[in-house]
């Protein structure tokens, strides 16, 4: 079945219970967010889930597993079960989407949701296929697929049907996508398995090398969102308490935000790169009208202190956050839910 087949099928019955039972879900490294037709995002919780090591039996999900992680016993373990953007564990991912579906969903629409899923630009066809068993055994009646960057840059507000050249760079918890987009398709696009994971990695790692401190990655992430930054500036000073694994015994340090700059200098040169890789694939014609348009960054690593100001000196381009990074992609898929005929162009067959 073609495409338009899908599409049509996706809302062969009656119109308007099918459609208030349709979801968009940007389901993402760090969070899940979902969007039901006509009632705009109704979830967004962490991508994690809590279960018995034994039974695998279901013990929390979203915000309630995520705060368990680190701290769990030898009967229950936390668990992110999405890699880079792709699924990791199967069975975790299932447990997951299925209480975020019944959590999203209302008793007034009971029946099994058709939903439009975001996935990276670089996925494959078994990871294609990894989601779209996850989502059915879920719940969902029926399954469509939109590379993450045309959400997101519809999500901005970027006219995806023209025939300019826009480019987006969307950085998640698992990678970080760099999509050229012109005429409802990505001209050019480099799509790295590196995103803010590998900067709470980077993080815990110059702790642990530099102060000999062990930390998880619950602090690791705090650290990025209070003292965060890719640039000279002075955000003060944070505590941080781990374990320091010389004497083997719990201990504080100060941190400064010069050590977190220097933590992240690998893993920003890695999408600095990558940003560059993808100007340099754009055709011609397209690169000149992103010389005028500029860059529009989206993700949760768009609010990284100091990375606009970094890619423009290294690319020479403007270079602008979206209003709404950590939501824009899930908008932007429920703005593409909502008008399904004319943007069918974009799921991915």
């Amino acid at each position: 079945m073609g495409i338009t087949g899908l599409v049509r099928g996706f809302f062969r019955k009656s119109p308007g219970a099918l459609l208030s039972s349709s979801m968009a879900i940007d389901l993402g490294t760090a969070n899940t967010l979902i969007y039901m037709q006509g009632h705009g995002i109704v979830l967004e919780q962490p991508s994690v889930v809590a279960m018995e090591r034994e039974t695998n039996a279901l013990v929390a999900v979203g915000a309630e597993a995520k705060s368990m992680i680190g701290r769990t016993g030898m009967s229950v373990q936390a668990i992110r079960p999405l890699k880079d953007g792709v699924i990791t564990n199967a069975t975790a991912t299932m447990a997951m989407l299925r209480e975020f579906l019944s959590m999203a969903r209302t008793k007034k629409f009971s029946m099994r949701p058709r939903v439009l899923v975001c996935v990276p630009s670089g996925i494959t066809e078994v990871e294609i296929s990894a989601v779209k068993t996850a989502m059915e055994r879920a719940g969902a009646r029926e399954v469509l697929l939109v590379p993450e960057p045309l959400a997101s840059a519809i999500g901005v507000g970027i006219p995806v049907e023209g025939a300019a050249g826009n480019m987006v760079v969307d950085i998640g918890g698992g990678t970080t996508e760099v999509a050229v987009i012109s005429l409802s398709s990505i001209a050019a696009n480099n799509s790295i398995r590196i995103g803010g994971d590998e900067i709470d990695e980077a993080i815990s790692s110059h702790l642990k090398k530099q102060y000999s401190l062990l930390i998880g990655e619950r602090t690791a992430e705090e650290v990025k969102m209070a003292m965060g930054t890719v640039l000279e500036e002075d955000h003060g000073e944070y505590e941080v308490s781990g374990l320091d694994f010389v004497n083997g015994i719990p201990k504080t340090y100060v941190i400064t935000s010069e050590d977190v700059k220097n933590a992240l200098k690998e893993v920003v040169g890695t999408i600095v790169d990558a940003v560059r890789h993808g100007l340099e694939q754009t055709p011609p014609e397209l690169a000149s009208d992103i010389v005028d348009r500029g860059i529009v960054l989206t993700g949760g690593g768009a609010l990284l202190r100091g990375l606009d100001r970094l890619l423009m000196s290294e690319t020479g381009l403007p270079i602008r956050i979206a209003d709404s990074p950590l939501t824009c992609t899930v908008l932007g898929a429920g703005i593409i839910l909502e008008n399904i005929y004319r943007y069918r162009n974009l799921l991915i067959q």
